[in-house]
Parts: structure tokens; C-alpha cells; sequence
């Protein structure tokens, strides 16, 4: 075969593609019983995720932490970027600040991929936090991954907030935690109270934050101060990721689940103000749930945890809950979103797409990648079809793919997904 007709084969190829994905929005809409999808369906999309219209962002990132030439500058606050480009990168690697304030050369690749969309929604309120590598307990020891999905509402601010600070509140809480002599990170129990006060901190930053950006005391006594901001809060569900441990902490109604041996494994569970321990926390605290349009505390917010909404506490608390799990060779992936996508799909089906998503590069071709995606990264080159069949494609495609399938199944909210293949980076 020619170069030309290659070329013109290939075309045809990614444009036939592009059509099989489109048409699946129409087909998610009648699937609305249904618990997973035809296979053949996801099979004949390949790489043509990454098309799909309406992608608000995309992140696509498989990466193996570098060493550091320096010890790290560790701030607070990252770079605030562009909520609407397709090229700001939320996966932004940080310098793994560790108990020694020393950086090694750790080799713990991470595969995941993201998208935000917009959705029907009238304003974009969601904001994604990846940070790979984001803290090590000790000078050797493997690296801890941070992910996290906060769903804002009355506004962005405070979501936005999350995104910039909550990283650096979580490594700040671990870095003062001891470390028993011979183990690589605290006993649980430490873990468990470092969560709870890294969503102290945040809440007491969120109710400090002003509409017009301003953090802290004294107040803003601008004309977005007041009740626009006192309004305003987020939910939070972060999952840190390590060698041997998941850590999920959830405040709201966004949710992770994980697959494991082919099942939906929930590792969080939602807030709502007409859950029966939360309905009787609500009225001990003096509030009442009002039924109007949904279970809403006070007839206001539809959850019964988050982070600001000054106006609503203290019946609204900031209180994280937390599971850990210790990690399998049964877990193939986890997926961490807003209730945009988990309003319209179950847990199973989410499961069910992203594995199959997944499996599209056999484990074969998967070593091989992992092997390709080291040479990229030390200098070497790779062709276009490597690059193509790379982990994070997988990644970023079930994400892609389940943001397409909420908005298929009419979700009138912003939809975030992030996707963390677990069978890499052990």
C-alpha cells in the first residue's frame, strides 16, 4: 500500500470514528436501564474520545516523577489558570516536598486521565486538582498521588479556592505527622486526624474568601461581600493514591468509586440532608430539612456537608468522611466526579465503561507503552501509533467518554471525571 493510500485510509479511519461517538450520545439516551454497554460500542471509538464536542477540558497525563536538582519551594498556592482552556494543565507535577525537605529520584508512574464540561449549566462551578507526587514521607520512600473533584455552588470562588490550596493544606498536615521507625508512612489513625484538619483549614479559608477573590482576614467589605459570598460553598471528595493504600475523604455530594474484580466498589457516600444519620445530625443542630425540589437544609442546599456556606452553619458542616483501603491486585481503576455524571449513571455502568476502556490495549501492548513512554521521557522517540496506544489515552477516554454519557442522558449540571488507572504504578 502506497504512503497516499495509507494516509487516505487512516483519515477515513478517525473520521468514521468520530461519527461512532457522536452517534452514542443518541444511543446512551435510550440507555437509561441499562447497566453497561455493548463492547463493541466502546471498541469502535478508539482514540476518537478526545473529538467529542463540548469538551469544556481535557487532561491527558502518564508520568514518572523526576528527580530534583534542589530542594523543593513549596507554596501554598499553584498558578490559578484558565477554566475554559483546553490546554491548562491541571495535572501540574509539583516537587515532592518530603519530612527531611529533600527530594530522590522516585520511579512511581500514574496514569489518569480528566474532563470538565460545562454542560447545561449556566456557569462553569466545578474545578479538578491533580497533583502527582504530590508528598513523600521520607527521602526514598514512594510518592503520594492527589486527586480531587470539588463541585461548587452560589458561585466558584470557593471551589476554585479548593483547587489552589487544598494540596498544599493535605502535605502540610502529613509533613508534621510521625513516622514510626522502619515503616514508610503513620498509622492510620494519624492519617485519619491529618484529614480532618486539612478540611478545617479549607473550610476556615473558604469562609474567609470573598466573591472578588480576596482570602482572608480582615474581611472584604467589598460589594460581593455579605450574603453573595456567605451563599457560597463546594463539596469535596479527594483521594490520595500510594504504593500500597487508597485515603478517600468526601464532604458533599461528589463521590469516588472503585473497580475491583469487575465490581462498583463505592468509597464514599453522599451527603444528603435526607439520609437518616445526617437528618438527625441536621435537626439536633436546630436546622430542619425542607422538601423543595429535593431534600434541602433550611430549603436551601441539597446537602448536608460542605465546605464555606458561612450562611448555613453550623447545621452545614465541613466534617470529612474517610475511607482507606488498603490496595489489591483486583483494583483496575477509579473513577472520582460530580454528582453531574452520578445524578444520570450508576455506579455500575461508570465502572463497566471505564474498564472497558481500559482493556482496549492488552496488557502486552501495555508494558510495551509503559517501556516507550520511559524512552519519550529520557530523550527518545516514539511513532505517532505508540503514542497513540499510550496508558493515559485509555484514561483519558473513559473520562471523555462518561462525560459524553451524562450529557446523552440529559444532566443539567457541570460534569467532572477524573480516571486513575490502578493497575499501573503499583
Amino acid at each position: 500500500m502506497s504512503g497516499e493510500e495509507e494516509s487516505e485510509t487512516k483519515f477515513r479511519e478517525a473520521r468514521r470514528r468520530r461519527i461512532e461517538i457522536r452517534r452514542l450520545a443518541t444511543l446512551s439516551a435510550d440507555l437509561s436501564s441499562a447497566t453497561e454497554i455493548p463492547l463493541q460500542e466502546i471498541e469502535r471509538l478508539g482514540t476518537a474520545a478526545s473529538d467529542v464536542p463540548g469538551l469544556h477540558k481535557l487532561t491527558r497525563t502518564y508520568i514518572t516523577i523526576p528527580p530534583s536538582p534542589r530542594p523543593p519551594n513549596f507554596s501554598t498556592t499553584d498558578a490559578p489558570s484558565s477554566s475554559t482552556s483546553s490546554s491548562d494543565n491541571d495535572a501540574a507535577p509539583l516537587g515532592i516536598p518530603s519530612s527531611t525537605g529533600e527530594t530522590t529520584e522516585i520511579d512511581t508512574p500514574i496514569a489518569f486521565g480528566s474532563v470538565s464540561l460545562l454542560g447545561r449549566a449556566r456557569e462553569m462551578e466545578d474545578a479538578i486538582s491533580i497533583r502527582p507526587g504530590f508528598f513523600q514521607f521520607r527521602d526514598g520512600c514512594p510518592p503520594f498521588h492527589f486527586f480531587a473533584v470539588f463541585d461548587g455552588h452560589g458561585g466558584s470562588h470557593v471551589s476554585a479556592l479548593c483547587k489552589e490550596r487544598m494540596h498544599a493544606l493535605f502535605a502540610e498536615e502529613l509533613m508534621a505527622l510521625p513516622v514510626p521507625d522502619g515503616a514508610e508512612e503513620p498509622e492510620e489513625i494519624r492519617w485519619r486526624s491529618a484529614v480532618e484538619r486539612c478540611f478545617m483549614r479549607m473550610d476556615q479559608l473558604a469562609l474567609s474568601a470573598c466573591a472578588c477573590g480576596m482570602v482572608g482576614e480582615p474581611l472584604c467589605r467589598c460589594e460581593l461581600a455579605g450574603i453573595e459570598s456567605d451563599i457560597v460553598g463546594s463539596t469535596a471528595v479527594v483521594a490520595v493514591v500510594g504504593r500500597g493504600r487508597l485515603l478517600v475523604a468526601n464532604c458533599g455530594d461528589s463521590r469516588a468509586v472503585l473497580s475491583r474484580g469487575g465490581l462498583a466498589v463505592p468509597l464514599s457516600s453522599d451527603h444528603k440532608p435526607d439520609r437518616a444519620d445526617e437528618l438527625a445530625r441536621i435537626e439536633a443542630a436546630g436546622g430542619r430539612v425542607i422538601y423543595l425540589n429535593g431534600a434541602r437544609v433550611q430549603g436551601i442546599l441539597a446537602m448536608s456537608r460542605a465546605l464555606g456556606d458561612k450562611y448555613l452553619k453550623p447545621v452545614v458542616i465541613c466534617t470529612p468522611e474517610i475511607v482507606i483501603s488498603e490496595r489489591t491486585p483486583e483494583d483496575e481503576c477509579m473513577i472520582i466526579a460530580s454528582d453531574g455524571l452520578w445524578d444520570v449513571l450508576p455506579n455500575e455502568l461508570a465502572c463497566n465503561v471505564a474498564r472497558r476502556c481500559l482493556a482496549e490495549g492488552s496488557p502486552t501492548s501495555a508494558s510495551d507503552n509503559l517501556g516507550s513512554t520511559s524512552s519519550a521521557a529520557a530523550g527518545g522517540s516514539t511513532s505517532s501509533n505508540e503514542k497513540e496506544q499510550a496508558p493515559e489515552a485509555s484514561c483519558t477516554m473513559a473520562a471523555a467518554l462518561l462525560a459524553r454519557l451524562a450529557l446523552g442522558r440529559r444532566s443539567s449540571d457541570n460534569i467532572s471525571v477524573i480516571v486513575v488507572d490502578l493497575r499501573r504504578g503499583r
